[in-house]
Formats: C-alpha cells, sequence, structure tokens
C-alpha cells in the first residue's frame, strides 16, 4: 500500500485566500469581503480574480434539471476544474450566449459545453485558446490566470496513492474540503472525519466492506486529510455540530471513546474548530436534515452540499435546495448547545461515562 507522509504546507489554489480572525468561529456569516488575498507576483490572485469576473448566471433554462446526483464509483467533478468551468460559464451567460450556440462556435457538442462547465471534462490548452477567442477573452493575463488555473486542475491530486481504495465520490468530497474556506457539518450517526482520531476512525472503518488492505488505506487517507486540514491557514473553518447520540454510542472500546472525547476537547481551543451540541432529552431538536456537510467557497464557488449515504453520496449544487439545507441546519444550530457549553458537556460524558 503507498502510503504518502504529509508534506510541508506548499501553495494550492486556496493558498490565495485567508480569512480574518477576528471574526467569532461559530458564526455563520462570513461574507465574500471577509476574503483577501495574501500572495503577490506570478500566480498570485488567479482564482479571487477569476471568481470576481461576474455573478453566475442562472443557466440557459433554470428550470431544466436540478442539479442533484447520487455517486457511488462515477467520476465525480473536483473543485479545482469545477472553478474553472464555473468562470467559463460566467463568461458564456454574460455574453448572452446559451450552450448550444457555444457548442456550434467550438465546435463541438452542447453535452461537451455542459461538462467543462460542470467540471466534468479535463481542460485542454487547445480547447481554452477556443474558448478565449469564442469569449473574446484577449487580455494575456487574464488568459494566463485562467491557463494557471487549468494547469492546477489537470495536475494529479495529492490523494492518488489512495485512490484505487477511496471510492470516487469520497475522492470528490476531499477536493471540497481543500477548496472550502468553511465547512458546515451535522453527523447524527458518527463523528465527522476530520475530528475522528486515529483508533476511532479504524472502529468506524472496520465495520465496512473491502479487504483489510483497503480499509488500512482509507484509515491512512483519513488521517492525511487531517493533518493537511491543520496544515492550512487558520481562516478556514470547521463548524460541527455534534449529536449526543454519537458521543453516546460506543466505537471501539471505553478507551477509544475516552481517547475520542479529550480529543474533541483539545480541538475546541483551536480556532479552526466550532462545535455544538445537540442534546438528547430535547424535544422538537431539528435533526431532520440528516447527515449533511455544507461547503462554502466564499466566491470562487457557489456553496454546494453533500450528503454521505451508506454506499455513495449525494452532491446537492441546486440553489433552491442548498439554500433549504442551510437554513435547516442553521436552525439546528441555534437550538444546539453553544460552544463553551458543549466542551463542559463532552467534559461530562467523558467523566461519567469513560472514566470509571
Amino acid at each position: 500500500m503507498a502510503k504518502a507522509a504529509v508534506q510541508p504546507h506548499t501553495s494550492t489554489i486556496f493558498d490565495f485566500f485567508t480569512v480574518p480572525t477576528t471574526e467569532s468561529v461559530d458564526s455563520c456569516s462570513m461574507g465574500a469581503d471577509s476574503i483577501t488575498s495574501v500572495h503577490s507576483g506570478r500566480g498570485a490572485n488567479v482564482v479571487q480574480q477569476l471568481a470576481s469576473a461576474g455573478e453566475p448566471g442562472a443557466g440557459d433554462n433554470p428550470g431544466a434539471g436540478r442539479r442533484v446526483r447520487y455517486l457511488r464509483n462515477e467520476a465525480a467533478p473536483s473543485a479545482q476544474r469545477m472553478i474553472l468551468g464555473n468562470t467559463l460559464r460566467r463568461q458564456r451567460t454574460s455574453l448572452g450566449m446559451n450552450q448550444q450556440e457555444a457548442a456550434y462556435r467550438l465546435p463541438g457538442s452542447s453535452s461537451k459545453v455542459s461538462r467543462i462547465e460542470s467540471g466534468h471534462h479535463q481542460f485542454k490548452e487547445d480547447d481554452l485558446a477556443k474558448f478565449f477567442r469564442m469569449y473574446s477573452i484577449t487580455d494575456p493575463t487574464e488568459q494566463e490566470r485562467m491557463l494557471e488555473v487549468a494547469a492546477a486542475a489537470n495536475e494529479p491530486a495529492w490523494w492518488q496513492p489512495w485512490s484505487w481504495a477511496a471510492p470516487k465520490f469520497l475522492q470528490a468530497v476531499v477536493s471540497f474540503e481543500d477548496m472550502a474556506t468553511r465547512m458546515r457539518s451535522y453527523e447524527p450517526l458518527q463523528l465527522h472525519a476530520l475530528i475522528q482520531t486515529r483508533a476511532y476512525s479504524q472502529a468506524v472503518i472496520e465495520r465496512g466492506p473491502g479487504s483489510r488492505k483497503e480499509r488500512d488505506a482509507l484509515t491512512e487517507l483519513r488521517e492525511e486529510r487531517k493533518a493537511r486540514f491543520s496544515l492550512l491557514p487558520e481562516g478556514k473553518r470547521l463548524i460541527v455540530i455534534i449529536d449526543e447520540v454519537t458521543l453516546r454510542r460506543p466505537v471501539g472500546s471505553p478507551s477509544v471513546m475516552r481517547e475520542q472525547l479529550e480529543h474533541l476537547l483539545n480541538l475546541s481551543d483551536d480556532p479552526r474548530y466550532a462545535f455544538r451540541l445537540a442534546e438528547l432529552g430535547r424535544y422538537d431538536l431539528p435533526v431532520d436534515l440528516g447527515p449533511t456537510t455544507i461547503f462554502d467557497f466564499e466566491g470562487i464557488l457557489p456553496t454546494l452540499v453533500y450528503a454521505e449515504g451508506y454506499d455513495g453520496g449525494l452532491i446537492i449544487q441546486d440553489e433552491k435546495d442548498v439554500d433549504n439545507r442551510s437554513k435547516a441546519f442553521d436552525a439546528l444550530r441555534v437550538a444546539s448547545l453553544a460552544p463553551h457549553p458543549t466542551a463542559r458537556k463532552i467534559s461530562d460524558i467523558l467523566m461519567r461515562s469513560y472514566r470509571r
């Protein structure tokens, strides 16, 4: 099994952004104005300047297709490709051009244009040159920025050593984790992957399908995801509503749970994490949204939602559905314990249930 060690933090598309830390970590009102550039020179502001080219268009036919897909092992778009595809879509709609007309001028099929704009098609320099001519993108600097993003999108992903074991939907989620500036998550069945200890992760993954080699690879991938999250700028946010059930349902052994709850208490002091607790025994707590992770990209991509199932995951990009999930998450967040009472509750459960 190939294992890639965590490397010192190097520049990625995400590095073009940082979010001021003066705002409360638990706030759900971060706006696009919170993002500022931290780099200069070649490659600086690439994604930010592409994102500011104009607001996303409503599409050729807002009523056609709800942009909700359940993924198992079919290819899913990476966040990097989605960024460039979204940029091209905005250029097209700003010209009042539909996909059929763009396909005719390319030339190509409307399905190819659709795949490129949705991030499902690998970007080729020749194709981009055609889009530059078709959309009158003549500024050499802007062309260079888009070519840089395309090159980054086409590079092998860091999780490539584990791609043989990780299903395609999981690889898409990992790319969203890399690019998002904020993640909001509620998991009613188990703790979020990025806040699990290694022992807890192993116990959860051991219950799943696959060979011993595959399960070991998935454990290593999860460890790498956590390590990389810890190396990212402090402006990155993970807001998690922890269901009390996940703290009281034993996983692994008492020592595994003891270590896990101690880990949560340690993370609660880290500004990257904000925890709230959906308590047991509370009547009418709005937990109906189920497993949900909301990825906010703050201008470089529209917000999207991932809802994991037993053998796949639902990726939701439809604006109305995303808004409904976001409102449901915020309702549960407000109804849940605030961060400091959450830490006290975790400490109480640790003492009463796992330190006997």
